[in-house]
């Protein structure tokens, strides 16, 4: 079974760099509560990681990055890059809360039938995407078919069985984007609210009911992501053989692994957000007639 790592490029530090513990806590400016499952990502690297339950995050540095910028993202609060020692003096950084006008919903019983995207079988999996270095989040666009109203009724989110994970659980978060008007990749998010979902070792999907939230589909269509959570409760230790050296070698990982299928439908594009930036992923088929694409199923309902 193959397995596509999102890490597109090999840093080479020195060895005898010497190295220090980037820890501390991220909380909410005005309540000064913990935020839990902040990714914080540095820019131009490999490098990154996440806030666990308590809103506390750790990672081992050389201390060049000190110098460097980190991203530091939450749903439902302001994106935020600050050089990387301003935090490691503080061992803390506050966020503020993102302000929003909320769209004014009009809530319709009159929904006809629903139609699903993307349908997949577990037997359809065909391979998976997983994540080392730093946070992911991989996307897939669903395009708007059709001048008919549409809705969210479902996401439906498959993953690839992966033996090298002990822990039966994993948690990731759930992201829904509009679409930019200038790159056509993903804009803002749709939904504010942080939405962490948990895979089960013993089930091959999970699935959110999002009717209630009254989503309605944008005519230039939606993206739907998955974004891995560096939390050591995802943490897994993965081996393999380096491609020039042939030697084995050992780098950290972070569950879930996300499922993959081929598709013909040329209308579905995958993008992944890494390093500060969106872009493309396409691995075509043998006989390049089919795309790999993560293995997420959207139902929608239809006014």
């Amino acid at each position: 079974m193959r397995f596509f790592s999102l890490t597109f490029l090999l840093l080479t530090l020195n060895t005898t760099a010497q190295e220090i513990l980037f820890e501390g806590h991220v909380l909410d400016y005005k309540s000064k509560s913990p935020i839990p499952y902040v990714n914080l990502s540095f820019l131009n690297t490999l490098k990154g990681t996440s806030s666990d339950e308590k809103g506390h995050f750790f990672l081992d540095l050389p201390t060049s990055y000190l110098e460097k910028e980190v991203h530091i993202s939450s749903l439902g609060y302001k994106d935020t890059i600050v050089v990387a020692k301003e935090i490691y003096k503080t061992r803390r950084f506050e966020m503020i809360e993102e302000s929003f006008e909320l769209e004014e919903v009009v809530v319709s019983d009159t929904f006809g039938n629903s139609d699903v995207m993307n349908p997949i079988g577990s037997y359809g999996l065909t391979s998976g995407f997983s994540s080392s270095s730093t946070p992911w989040v991989l996307a897939l666009y669903f395009p708007n078919i059709g001048a008919q109203d549409k809705y969210i009724e479902k996401v439906t989110v498959f993953f690839q069985k992966n033996n090298k994970t002990k822990r039966p659980t994993s948690k990731f978060r759930l992201r829904i984007y509009d679409v930019d008007a200038e790159t056509k990749k993903p804009g803002k998010d749709i939904i504010h609210k942080s939405i962490v979902l948990q895979s089960n070792a013993e089930e091959d999907f999970v699935a959110i009911d999002l009717a209630p939230m009254h989503l309605k589909i944008p005519q230039s269509g939606i993206y739907i992501g998955v974004e891995w959570l560096f939390v050591p409760s995802n943490w897994y230790k993965n081996t393999y053989k380096h491609p020039i050296s042939k030697k084995n070698m050992i780098e950290d990982r972070f569950a879930p692994t996300f499922g993959a299928v081929y598709n013909k439908d040329q209308n579905f594009k995958t993008v992944v957000y890494g390093m500060g930036n969106w872009s493309d992923f396409q691995v075509k088929s043998r006989d390049n007639s089919e795309n790999l694409i993560p293995a997420i199923t959207l139902k929608l309902l239809k006014e």
